[in-house]
């Protein structure tokens, strides 16, 4: 039995299950300041008896395990969470495994054990949120060099006449800055869910994802792409605008050709739907059991 730990930028879900078929109990709690987030985690936590805790973290966070601050959330763009204790915080409460990983790592490991990339062995998940995350799965592993990979904060090619500064207080105008659901509420004056639904804003916003899109298969080449995060849940007609536009930045180059013909299948949302996020909270868990 796991408990599940999803920390969002806006919110947290805790789950007490094995899997999307037999979750016993879920907790939802706003994401506020370390102190009282983590409290409230712990008081759902308490009431619960389990083998294993999965952490699946907004980020960055600091995965090396032999670092001072391991388990630790670093450098971020949420006020008043950088530095914030995760894993040795809930190891001293509980005494259980941990698994640790990226919000977004999680939810592509459960896209592969439940979901749409069951089977498939490189595949990726995107979040588009609060933040803009991407999780990479290669080998049927999480891609990890010094550091978790952070490519929601690449820098694309900006539209003609686009002058938005972006909302990233580190980069900018990288793809977070540009996209997440802060960055379009302070471009176009009013929350993402509040703009037409046809209206030329999403021309901005596909041409952005586009050119995170375009790195990504051109690095990587996943078998599959999964897009979710409240952002795009709201918005899945742009998938089919997606599509048109990384096929047509792939140009018609060498081996992605068969790529871009295929994309109805390669690229859409995430098999397990609004779930991935905290079903990827069990599947870190599972992982710190060994199963």
């Amino acid at each position: 039995m796991i408990a599940g730990i999803e920390l969002g930028g806006t919110k947290c879900i805790a789950l007490l299950g094995t899997g999307p078929d037999d979750v016993r109990a879920q907790r939802t709690i706003p994401t506020t300041d370390p102190e009282a987030t983590l409290a409230a985690i712990e008081a759902a936590l308490d009431e619960w008896t389990f083998d294993a805790i999965g952490i699946a973290s907004f980020g960055p966070l600091q995965l090396d395990s032999v670092a001072a601050d391991f388990g630790a959330i670093t450098a971020t763009t949420k006020p008043g969470w950088t530095g914030t204790d995760l894993v040795r915080r809930l190891e001293r409460r509980y005494g259980r495994p941990i698994g640790f990983q990226t919000d977004v790592n999680g939810a592509a490991l459960a896209e592969a054990r439940w979901g749409a990339a069951q089977g498939l062995t490189t595949h990726a998940y995107i979040t588009i949120g609060t933040g803009v995350g991407v999780g990479l799965i290669a080998g049927g592993r999480p891609v990890q060099g010094v550091a978790h990979g952070e490519a929601g904060h690449m820098r694309v090619p900006r539209a003609p006449g686009d002058e938005y500064a972006g909302w990233c207080r580190f980069h900018g105008d990288c793809v977070e800055g540009l996209i997440s659901g802060p960055a379009l509420a302070e471009r176009f004056g009013c929350p993402g869910k509040e703009l037409p639904h046809d209206g030329p804003e999403w021309d901005l916003f596909v041409h952005d994802l586009g050119g995170l899109l375009h790195n990504l298969v051109t690095v990587a080449a996943p078998e599959r792409i999964a897009i979710g995060g409240g952002v795009i849940t709201a918005r899945e007609h742009l998938f089919p605008r997606l599509r048109a536009r990384l096929a047509e930045s792939l140009g018609g180059y060498g081996s992605l050709i068969g790529y871009a013909r295929e994309l109805e299948a390669r690229l859409g949302p995430p098999g397990l739907g609004a779930m991935a996020g905290p079903l990827g909270a069990l599947a870190v868990g599972m992982g710190a059991m060994g199963t």
